[in-house]
Order: structure tokens, then C-alpha cells, then sequence
């Protein structure tokens, strides 16, 4: 992959590079986040939208991110890299019926070129053992069952659900997965509540930083209350149009926000390759 170009980069100084030299190359420069405080873990939010702020087409077998960045390999790459550097990768149950049945949300699978890139990073750089926990939330439980996340070696999957979703699982067959865990929350007025998520993360499976992509609704919930930190926004340079009786999402949706609660965040980086920018962004306020 063509190295790529650092235009802004607003981090500050840092004890050391935490990249290996060929990471480091490739993606022109270093990745860091802040410490966990001992609190909640740290979310940051990734997705790759077009010039006009639409994440996904909405059309069936044409809604994933990669028809929206135009499978641009370097947003690929970043992917790759983030969810290498997390605990835990959080999406809503829309997003997994969005994707390939074979999809598995790990690194590799993103970018395989780069498989031993990240194996080394997660393991000799952040001490991290095997993939990040794959946390699916979907308060119906109604999932497909058969897809290759639930089936594969090496991956766990906790899907957080009500009550209610617990029941439709069971019925399923759920309980006859052995890397797949069943957590059911309060049902809070038609969604599961994100504080409650984080916590049980925290709590139960020792989660300290999140990788959320999505979709739309899930992290409008989590930014309605505070709890996104950051976000890695690809730009793609393509617009996609909207039409009033078939909206297509943006980036947060079922919530909005009045001038004066309007979270705002900070540029922590800029970066470019062809016509794609690769934008990193925190919450203002935060570590």
C-alpha cells in the first residue's frame, strides 16, 4: 500500500513511538490514546462518509462503508489499525445484516495484507491478547446465527440485548455457541441503554477502550450522552443525494441537539492519500 501522507498532526509529544517502524510508514505517522481514567472505557467512533455527509446508500447489497469510500484501501487499512488497538468493537445489529455473512470484525479481516503488521502491534505493543471482544447490540434479538462471527476460532461475541431479544436467542440456538455470550439489559423506552453497555464492558469482561462503527441510530444514542471521545472520519470524494421520502443516514441519527448542546470536537489529525482525507477528531474537553 502507497504510504500515507500526514497533513496535521495536533497530538503533542509522547514517550516513544507505539507503531512498529512499518505501521509507522504506512500510516505517516504514530497512533496513541489517552490512559483509561479507571471510568467508563473509551469510545471512539469510526465511518467513512461521503462530501455530503451520507454514510450509506440504503440500498440492499450496496449499504456496507466500502461502497461509500469506494473500497479505498487505505481507509481499509485505518480500520484495520483501529480495531487492532481496542478491547472491544461495538455495532448494532442493522450494521451486521449490512455486511457480508463472512465478515468477522478483526483486523485482519479488513486488511489481511497487513494481518502480521497488527498481530505484532496488539501483541507486542499494547500487550493485548487475541481479537478484540465483538459486542453486538440488538434489542430483538433476531440475528442470523449462521454468519461466520459466530463460528469462527479465536473470536468472541457478546450480544447485548432485553430481555425479550434474550428469549429469541434462546430459541435460536444461541446457547449452542461456544465463543458467543448473551447479556440482556433494561429495555429503556425502545433502546438499551448506553451507559449501562459501557459499564457492563467495564465491569464484567474488563473492556478499557471501544472501536463503535455503528450504525447511525447506536452512536446517536452514545453521542446523545456523552460518551463518544473521538471520532475517525474518512472523506470520500463522491456525493451520494438524498431525497425526502427515502433519507439516507448520516453519521448520528435518531437524536438531535439544540446550538447550545451541540458537542463540538477538536482536530487531533489530518491525513490524505488520492482524494480521500483521513480526518481524526476529539471531543473538545477531553484527554
Amino acid at each position: 500500500m502507497e504510504p500515507i501522507r500526514t497533513l496535521i498532526d495536533l497530538q503533542g509529544a509522547s514517550p516513544g513511538p507505539l507503531l512498529s517502524d512499518e505501521l509507522r510508514i504506512l500510516y505517516g505517522g504514530d497512533l496513541r490514546f489517552p490512559v483509561f481514567s479507571g471510568e467508563r472505557p473509551y469510545v471512539v467512533g469510526n465511518f467513512v462518509s461521503t462530501l455530503d455527509g451520507v454514510i450509506s446508500f440504503a440500498v440492499p447489497g450496496q449499504s456496507g462503508g466500502g461502497t461509500i469510500s469506494g473500497s479505498d484501501e487505505a481507509d481499509r487499512f485505518i480500520m484495520g489499525l483501529l480495531r487492532a488497538s481496542v478491547d472491544a468493537v461495538v455495532v448494532a445489529a442493522g450494521t451486521v445484516h449490512e455486511v457480508s455473512s463472512t465478515h468477522l470484525w478483526i483486523a485482519e479481516s479488513i486488511h489481511p495484507e497487513t494481518k502480521d503488521l497488527y498481530a505484532d502491534y496488539r501483541r507486542t505493543g499494547l500487550r493485548k491478547e487475541g481479537h478484540p471482544l465483538l459486542v453486538i447490540v440488538s434489542g430483538s434479538g433476531r440475528l442470523d446465527l449462521a454468519r461466520a462471527i459466530f463460528h469462527t476460532p479465536d473470536t468472541r461475541v457478546l450480544i447485548v440485548t432485553t430481555e425479550s431479544g434474550q428469549h429469541q436467542l434462546a430459541s435460536i440456538g444461541v446457547k449452542a455457541l461456544g465463543s458467543t455470550e448473551v447479556a440482556a439489559l433494561d429495555d429503556t423506552g425502545g433502546s438499551i441503554d448506553p451507559i449501562a453497555i459501557l459499564a457492563l464492558l467495564r465491569d464484567e469482561f474488563g473492556v478499557r477502550s471501544v472501536l463503535h462503527e455503528g450504525g447511525a441510530t447506536l452512536f446517536g444514542h452514545f453521542m446523545a450522552h456523552g460518551l463518544v471521545d473521538e471520532v475517525f472520519l474518512t472523506l470520500a470524494p463522491q456525493i451520494a443525494g438524498r431525497r425526502t421520502e427515502r433519507p439516507r443516514p448520516a453519521m448520528v441519527a435518531g437524536v438531535e441537539f439544540l446550538p447550545e448542546t451541540a458537542p463540538w470536537f477538536k482536530l487531533v489529525s489530518a491525513k490524505q492519500r488520492g482524494g480521500h482525507l483521513y480526518l481524526r477528531y476529539r471531543v473538545k474537553g477531553g484527554a
